[in-house]
């Protein structure tokens, strides 16, 4: 069987980039020692081409999330995770390389999905707990994913591949996107980042009133898309001593997510909809009910709210060390944690609460 045979889905992507960028050919980065065999790099390769609309920047495209060479995986529909990668990124016009923080940081995404078996589509999002190029002065600390406007999902002979565009984000632009919806602040802020281009030097797109008026409507009328969300600190302690001598249960929450906790509970519960706490060992589900309540299982609390409940909860979500319950919910207590933000070496760069 031939090479060109053998490598399908890579000739797939080509093919559909090319018709994008014509006859130019990319700055390519392949790895040299397959992630399978101990190499450091999950991905097979990266393309850069420069594109100059609407402004001058490098599109990246990823090789590697999908099944690039014969089908292996059962899922006929889909090839491999069923997505690339690509990525935009202001490029200066003197520039002949792209950056390879960005290129590392494609890696490290092809990382996390090849080590937790989580994929990106389009709508989520990612906080990286710091800028998203290390040692950049940029107030860009998390990611989005939306499709790529000017790549459209494709069949290959091994399946479906659609290009998911990774999108460097603000703080408040993240929590915006869990309080309301992620492609929402996007679109309502296309305008500012056209093609939806990360620019590191840029300010936050709430900065501009008609924006924050955009996201606060739809929050008002869509609620939170926002159903489950992944907290790092997050714990559950049985019969601890409480006010007045009582039997209490002590729900744990880190600082940095007990803000947006709050807001998502309005987002969610006040929409009839349920909210998911998910830790490491541990799920919290907030339910929306008349009675207000909990439910002990293995694994996995039951939080029944009311509206009026749900407010008073949210009015003590701050992100301060703090200790409180709730009037109506007997027998649980909440403790609001500092958060220590570490970077890659371990050291504690910043705390909160």
């Amino acid at each position: 069987m031939s090479e060109e045979v053998m490598a399908v889905g890579w000739d797939a992507i080509d093919e559909a980039v090319s018709q994008l960028h014509g006859e130019q050919e990319p700055k390519h980065y392949g790895t040299m020692i397959p992630y399978s065999l101990g190499g450091q790099d999950p991905l097979d390769g990266i393309s850069a081409y420069k594109s100059e609309t609407p402004v001058p920047h490098w599109h990246f495209v990823t090789y590697g999330f999908s099944e690039l060479y014969e089908k292996e995986l059962e899922n006929k529909d889909y090839s491999g995770y069923g997505f690339e990668l690509t990525f935009r990124l202001v490029r200066s016009e003197d520039e002949e390389e792209p950056p390879a923080w960005a290129l590392n940081l494609l890696q490290n995404m092809g990382r996390y999905v090849f080590n937790s078996g989580n994929v990106f589509r389009a709508g989520d999002y990612l906080d990286a707990n710091g800028p998203i190029c290390l040692d950049a002065d940029t107030q860009l600390t998390a990611l989005a994913f939306t499709h790529d406007l000017e790549l459209a999902e494709m069949d290959t002979p091994n399946g479906k591949v659609e290009f998911i565009q990774m999108v460097g984000i603000t703080e408040d632009e993240l929590e915006a996107m869990q309080t309301w919806k992620t492609l929402g602040v996007l679109q309502a802020g296309i305008n500012q980042i056209p093609s939806y281009i990360t620019d590191l030097t840029r300010s936050s797109l709430l900065r501009n009133p008609e924006i924050v008026e955009a996201v606060e409507r739809g929050m008002m009328e869509d609620g939170s898309s926002t159903g489950f969300l992944f907290v790092d600190q997050l714990a559950w302690h049985t019969g601890k001593k409480g006010w007045f001598n009582k039997q209490s249960n002590v729900i744990q929450l880190g600082a940095k997510q007990a803000d947006v906790i709050g807001k998502l509970l309005r987002g969610r519960i006040v929409k009839e909809r349920n909210l998911s706490l998910v830790g490491q060992d541990l799920t919290i589900v907030f339910k929306p009910d008349l009675q207000v309540g909990y439910q002990e299982n293995e694994q996995e609390i039951t939080i029944t709210l009311n509206k009026e409940a749900v407010e008073e909860l949210s009015q003590n979500l701050v992100p301060q060390e703090k200790q409180f319950a709730i009037s109506s919910l007997e027998g649980v207590s909440f403790q609001i944690m500092k958060t220590h933000i570490k970077n890659q070496e371990g050291a504690v760069v910043k705390t909160i609460g």
